[in-house]
């Protein structure tokens, strides 16, 4: 068993932390009787440590807030905006800091440095499926030196009590959005819900119901707090659900700042970049989509107003890259073709990029979302065979795409398309009809990546029922490229994966796709080894492959 001495993180190496049990994880009275909390807290110390924690390999993994966690296989880095707003949230009441991890290449030896500099009261992490023991780790290492341990994100969203029963070095679950529950947890905590700021008053005031969680003596009833499960003894318990934010114009500018920028990096982008979010929520009905476990079903969006004021913010900064960063970005025509007008409009010397359905978008608004700067939009287009998207009731079908795409590259702008292998009702002739489909499409880039039935999702209850979960399933082979979850009749996980990496090789390895990864190679330095690290991803194809 791991004892809570530092040999243990010493001895990880620069690659990957060893499998963890349930045993590793000891509770907080032990944690205390080891003596591990009576370090005195120094300068640097803060009271709130946000974090993207060390990946399990060493390589770029995607954690966010409205996404999935899985390796980038594009080794595109993730700008930790979700981090920088909820920072926003916090300070100046509290001393805030951001680790991002994934970007600054730390390994775990070097993250746990990190933490003993900040010495954090509080200590805030994403989790995702694919990475939940390795995220775990970093709550040990935490707890260990007196933190109380927070957690957000898309896996424990849908199983917060199966998580805390499992790790009980992790003392919170900020269960669907975050932002306003990690603020009103942390008040109630250190007594400071008198001492709000007019525009943190504001947002609890929006918020329908809200009351401050105390008892009738004036004390802290943390059943009360919505938006939150934790422990009561050996119990856990889950609170009432906290509403949505109605009006994300009212939320603070995300500290930026806070943020390594200059790490931030995407294939065939020259400079840093980073995300701005404009909305929240998708209406569409994917059956395997994650987003809807922490946003369901309706959509918010931002002003153009507010949105051209953070465009102007990195501007400053000198990030003139950027990511419109939302579940689907031309969710709202009114507000792309006013956003655009206004970038115009300003003179804003952006090259931006974002995300689509194929269903979403018409001929003249891609014309002017070029002219304002748009140069690349990644398209969910999944699978070539309609009635594969029918049953995952996607919406959108192959004719539509091959418009949509069309029409984008007639207006200069890029096309970068996803795919998914391994969709219920997928067969080894529906999976060629899709890599046909790809082919014939107008893609500068493509992907494939295996289904992955994350927890939460219409998919995952599916693959339940009909027992299609791989006997010896851990979460940690989800939307893997070395593994997957899935078993189906007639198209086993080893068919499923293979197809995957034949998909790529058959897409790649044409003249149109190739002169793109060189583009890639002679972008610059820090794109060539991008560029060389996705086709290395893709070549490492396994030997003994059967066709």
């Amino acid at each position: 068993m791991a004892t809570l001495n530092d040999a243990h993180s010493e001895n990880l190496g620069t690659r990957r932390i060893p499998k963890l049990r349930m045993a590793d994880f000891p509770n907080a009275d032990e944690i205390v009787r080891q003596g591990l909390l009576a370090t005195p807290r120094v300068a640097e110390a803060v009271d709130i440590l946000l974090v993207n924690p060390p990946s399990p390999d060493g390589g770029i993994w995607i954690r966010t807030q409205h996404r999935v966690g899985r390796r980038s296989r594009e080794n595109m880095i993730w700008p930790q905006v979700s981090l920088a707003q909820m920072a926003a949230l916090l300070h100046p009441t509290y001393t805030v800091k951001i680790i991002d991890a994934i970007a600054e290449r730390l390994t775990w030896p070097a993250f746990k440095a990190l933490i003993d500099r900040y010495q954090p009261k509080y200590y805030l992490t994403q989790v995702t499926a694919p990475t939940l023991e390795n995220d775990m780790y970093g709550t040990f290492l935490a707890k260990a030196r007196g933190a109380k341990t927070i957690a957000f994100g898309t896996h424990v969203t849908p199983i917060p009590r199966e998580t805390l029963r499992s790790y009980t070095t992790l003392d919170f679950v900020l269960h669907g959005e975050p932002d306003l529950t990690i603020r009103d947890l942390l008040d109630h905590l250190e007594g400071k819900t008198a001492a709000r700021p007019a525009e943190i008053m504001k947002l609890f005031a929006s918020e329908p119901g809200y009351r401050l969680a105390l008892d009738a003596d004036g004390k802290f009833d943390m059943a009360s707090l919505r938006g939150l499960v934790w422990r009561r003894g050996e119990e856990i318990v889950m609170n009432a659900t906290r509403p949505f934010i109605s009006d994300l114009d009212d939320l603070p500018m995300p500290l930026h700042h806070l943020l390594p920028l200059q790490q931030y990096l995407m294939p065939l982008m020259k400079g840093p970049f980073t995300f701005i979010v404009t909305s929240r929520g998708c209406t569409a009905g994917c059956t395997y989509c994650i987003k809807h476990v922490s946003y369901q079903y309706g959509v918010r969006v931002r002003s153009p107003q507010k949105i051209m004021e953070e465009l102007w913010v990195l501007s400053k900064l000198g990030i003139h890259n950027i990511h419109m960063y939302a579940d689907l970005f031309t969710i709202h025509r009114d507000q792309v073709v006013e956003l655009c007008r206004l970038i115009i409009a300003e003179g804003l010397n952006i090259k931006w990029t974002c995300n689509s359905r194929v269903d979403y978008v018409d001929e003249e608004m891609l014309q002017l979302m070029a002219k304002a700067g748009c140069w690349y939009i990644s398209w969910g287009i999944e699978s070539g065979n309609e009635q594969i998207l029918r049953h995952a009731k996607k919406g959108a079908y192959p004719d539509k795409a091959e418009r949509a795409l069309r029409w984008a590259k007639q207006a200069g702008i890029a096309n970068w398309g996803y795919f998914i292998i391994g969709l219920p009702g997928e067969t080894e002739a529906t999976i060629r009809q899709t890599i046909d489909f790809a082919k014939k499409l107008p893609l500068d880039i493509a992907l494939f990546h295996v289904a992955a039935p994350y927890p939460g999702t219409p998919f995952f209850f599916e693959v339940v029922r009909e027992g299609w979960f791989r006997p010896g399933t851990r979460w940690e082979q989800v939307d893997m490229d070395k593994g997957t979850v899935l078993d189906y009749p007639g198209l086993p996980a080893e068919r499923l994966l293979y197809w995957q990496k034949r998909a790529w090789r058959e897409w790649a390895f044409r003249p149109g796709p190739a002169l793109t990864y060189l583009k890639m190679l002679l972008t610059d330095t820090a794109t060539m080894k991008s560029a060389l690290s996705v086709g290395l991803q893709h070549l490492a194809w396994q030997t003994g492959e059967s066709h």
